[in-house]
């Protein structure tokens, strides 16, 4: 069983952690984000490291254990690097423009689709020529860069034969061969 819980963050200069009760504070450069914790885990912050200690070796606290290191370790990520999501717009005629935190996406339907963003994400799009077009998001929350790239792609999935629709960057799609010729 992995023992990801054990290991101590470390914290970036310019990042500050702070806890109360039972909830984590994370503060740096790119914003501040908050995340509850459960009572059994306690947090420690110590000479710009932060530990978690479980209290039994029950599975239970032991899964919780490695959650909270692995959600506090993005929240820390996230205030001081952040993260970046790329997609790709795959298919002709499709097209991702965006005004203010609006996305309107051209995916071949009989209608455009417009996406409202979260104000933490910061959108933009770039279409040149001979290239798809591509979908660019930054956020300091993990979580919430993720599902909002899911919620994209999910408007439009990539199909397997020809491989048309809203897809990531570096995704590798397991692509089928399609219809044999005559006999």
């Amino acid at each position: 069983m992995s023992r990801i819980g054990k290991l101590p963050i470390t914290l970036p200069k310019g990042v500050e952690v702070s806890v109360a009760k039972s909830t984590v504070t994370v503060k740096g450069a790119k914003g501040t984000l908050t995340q509850a914790i459960d009572s059994a885990i306690s947090v420690e912050v110590k000479d710009g490291t932060v530990t978690l200690a479980r209290p039994t070796e029950q599975k239970r606290h032991k899964a919780l254990h490695g959650l909270y290191r692995s959600l506090i370790n993005n929240m820390v990520k996230g205030v001081s690097t952040g993260y970046r999501t790329e997609q790709e717009l795959v298919g002709v005629g499709y097209r991702a423009t965006v005004k203010g935190q609006i996305l309107e996406l051209t995916l071949g339907y009989s209608h455009n689709i417009l996406f409202e963003l979260p104000k933490e994400i910061k959108l933009a799009t770039t279409a040149e020529k001979g290239k798809n077009p591509t979908i660019i998001m930054e956020c300091a929350d993990k979580q919430l860069i993720g599902m909002v790239a899911a919620k994209i792609r999910s408007m439009r999935k990539p199909e397997p034969y020809k491989g048309k629709g809203i897809k990531f960057v570096d995704e590798q799609l397991r692509r089928k061969a399609g219809k044999s010729a005559g006999k």
